[in-house]
């Protein structure tokens, strides 16, 4: 019995020495902090978007008959003027009198080639060959595309309801493409659709963007990330958005103490461009001060329990090895 009492008394000391270290460890401590200084650098407000490149206007150049297209004269990415005949076909008659006629001798065919002129087929604008659909001899009908054009390309993005409120007409944006991730170029805002898509139960427009000059690599199609500039700043005072804090609409950013020991204190800031990375200031701090960022918010904790190891009217004492056994 006495070794039991003794056993008893060993787990239950070891139980509360747990509780009290875990007690210990549970006390607030306070957050520690990384110091920065308030730097001077560009900063910009702006809208993300994804979008693609796509005509202005596309066009789809179909024959106006039925027949076989004799000789193609352009490739893609050719620029063409209105008017300049791209290819030329025969009719459905016409080329199996030429056949006929091939079969019988060079002269003969000739003869009819002079005879029975070939249909041209002539671009409708001006602009950009994007797309060659056809090859020499295949046959065709009315609704056979041959080429389609485009007479520019342009960007359009797909904008959010929540911020196609920022977004107004002349506002640049600088785009830059997936294939090209290294190159950006920037156009600016010249339509904004009025219809939107429902896409995964989110609302977007479309907003069409316009290059001051389209770059040679562009390609219908492709993927674009577009950043909608709504403000910017060359020159500003920034510090860390996490260095920020909003209280009762103040803002306010930690600032050392001077003296050894002393308490770090809070200033009083005017903020002027914000996004999620910097925070311009504009009055409050000068270049070179430094801040202070908390790395963790002390979040208090709720009130230990008594160790159940305690038993009411113990006064937190345990069983002793002497004590009576029932």
């Amino acid at each position: 019995m006495k070794k039991t009492f003794i056993v008893l008394a060993i787990l239950a000391a070891l139980g509360a020495a747990g509780w009290a270290l875990k007690a210990k460890l549970s006390k607030p401590t306070r957050a520690e902090a990384m110091a920065v200084k308030v730097t001077e650098a560009p900063i910009e407000d702006t809208v993300e978007a994804t979008g693609s490149v796509l005509p202005d206007n596309r066009v789809e150049v179909k024959p106006a008959m039925s027949g076989r297209i004799e000789k193609r004269l352009v490739e893609e990415g050719t620029t063409v003027a209105q008017g300049q005949i791209i290819a030329w076909m025969s009719s459905t008659d016409r080329a199996a009198i030429m056949d006929s006629a091939r079969a019988k001798g060079p002269d003969e065919l000739k003869k009819w080639e002079d005879t029975y002129k070939a249909t041209p087929i002539m671009a409708p604008l001006p602009g950009l060959i994007i797309l060659k659909n056809v090859v020499e001899g295949q046959t065709v009908d009315q609704t056979i595309v041959i080429y389609a054009m485009s007479d520019v390309l342009v960007v359009v993005a797909q904008v959010d309801e929540s911020d196609i409120g920022r977004i107004h007409l002349g506002m640049p944006a600088r785009i830059t493409l997936d294939s090209y991730p290294d190159k950006h170029d920037v156009g600016k805002v010249v339509e904004m659709l009025y219809e939107g898509k429902n896409v995964s139960n989110v609302i977007q427009y479309g907003v069409k963007i316009k290059l001051p000059k389209v770059p040679p690599f562009y390609r219908s199609q492709m993927t674009a990330n577009i950043s909608f500039i709504i403000r910017k700043k060359e020159k500003a005072l920034l510090v860390p958005a996490a260095a920020v804090r909003d209280k009762d609409g103040v803002k306010q950013v930690l600032t050392p103490s001077t003296e050894p020991g002393g308490k770090d204190q809070w200033v009083d800031v005017k903020t002027g461009i914000e996004n999620d990375t910097s925070v311009e200031i504009v009055s409050g701090l000068s270049a070179g001060d430094t801040i202070l960022i908390r790395q963790a918010r002390y979040t208090p904790q709720q009130a230990l329990q008594s160790s159940p190891l305690t038993q009411p009217g113990s006064n937190g004492r345990v069983p002793s090895a002497g004590g009576k056994g029932h």
